[in-house]
């Protein structure tokens, strides 16, 4: 991956962006794709777009939602501790000890999310999962009024965890779900710079999907496409004790995973595969029975209906500070986007 693109990833990933605090992730997205589109625009509830080709057809929009897993400061007591509210699913098993950066009006501040030790609990307490309510969040600050000059109510949270390369091209950060779609929003337009298209693309980094879908629900009713292909991660199963009679078999490292279901138009995953395999890029099937739990839900069921697919990077570990992915896996999907884009006439038929 080039240099320039791998930094894109990395500032994204390391950004501080719970659901509906996502403005900071959406600078970056504007910054990058400012150079490669014919207009970059946010909508009302912060929606980051770049068009390129406004005026073509078909008008395609890519979706991929900048907001993460995180927490807010619902309180703090007397002693200068903060009580903080999930935004967004969590596992509070994994939650305990992790280092946190608190996004602040004066900048960022450190803490760490605490938990009675061991040793002072109880044969109960050892057996129990820890409600995220008993948690709370240490700042080092002495009393409620040195914390009050530090942090805010509603100041947003997230894992203090760095983005790393590992082995065998895969890296790990925070919040590949769902940054790395972003990114991929963002190579897309930039692979599809220079080059003569005939489809309308709207790129949008939604906002509030891990509360509800809901950034991608008005943007889509906004943008109004034809078209649109919702990029996200999915379940690789590809690690000890993974059940693939559930996720299905697939691996990080194999390429992008074209979903098939429901939720998704039956020519959009037809043209996508047979994209992949014209331009040599390999391809899973991921199974989607009903609704995908993605921004295709919103986008599907908008307005008279689009034709809708699901384009997803396997990934292990999901909801967690350690989400795994492969480098790979998003240069073959950008490469597999900016194809299909390529390959779009205003005549095709998309009524299944």
């Amino acid at each position: 991956m080039r240099e320039e693109s791998l930094a894109f990833l990395k500032n994204l990933c390391e950004t501080v962006s719970p659901s509906g605090y996502e403005q900071p992730a959406q600078e970056l997205f504007r910054e990058y794709v400012r150079p490669y589109c014919d207009r970059v625009e946010t909508d009302i509830l912060g929606c980051a777009i770049g068009v390129r080709n406004p005026e073509g057809q078909p008008r395609l929009m890519l979706a991929g939602h900048a907001d993460e897993i995180g927490f807010i400061i619902r309180f703090i007591n007397d002693e200068g501790y903060l009580y903080f509210a999930p935004v967004g699913g969590h596992d509070a098993v994994v939650t305990v000890g992790q280092r946190v950066t608190i996004r602040t009006a004066n900048g960022p501040v450190a803490g760490v999310i605490g938990k009675k030790a061991i040793h002072l609990m109880t044969e109960e307490e050892r057996g129990k999962v820890p409600d995220l309510s008993e948690l709370w969040i240490d700042i080092g600050a002495s009393s409620k009024k040195e914390a009050e000059e530090l942090v805010s109510l509603g100041d947003p949270i997230a894992y203090r965890v760095p983005f790393e390369l590992l082995q065998n091209d895969l890296a790990v950060s925070k919040a590949f779900d769902n940054k790395m779609a972003v990114f991929l929003i963002g190579e897309t337009l930039r692979l599809l710079a220079g080059k003569q298209i005939r489809a309308g693309v709207y790129g949008v980094s939604t906002v509030q999907e891990e509360i509800g879908i809901r950034g991608a629900r008005t943007s889509a009713y906004h943008v109004d496409p034809l078209l649109g292909i919702a990029l996200d991660v999915g379940h690789a199963g590809d690690y000890p004790a993974a059940d693939k009679k559930r996720s299905g078999d697939l691996a990080v490292g194999k390429g992008p995973m074209i979903c098939r279901g429901a939720n998704i138009n039956p020519k959009m995953f037809e043209r996508l595969a047979q994209t992949a395999k014209e331009i040599g890029i390999p391809y899973q099937i991921e199974v989607a029975p009903g609704g995908t739990g993605t921004d295709a839900n919103a986008m599907q069921l908008n307005k008279g209906g689009m034709a809708t697919a699901l384009v997803a990077v396997a990934l292990r570990y999901m909801h967690t500070p350690c989400e795994v992915i492969s480098l790979k896996d998003l240069e073959h999907t950008a490469q597999l986007l900016a194809a299909f884009v390529e390959r779009l006439t205003p005549d095709m038929d998309w009524t299944p």
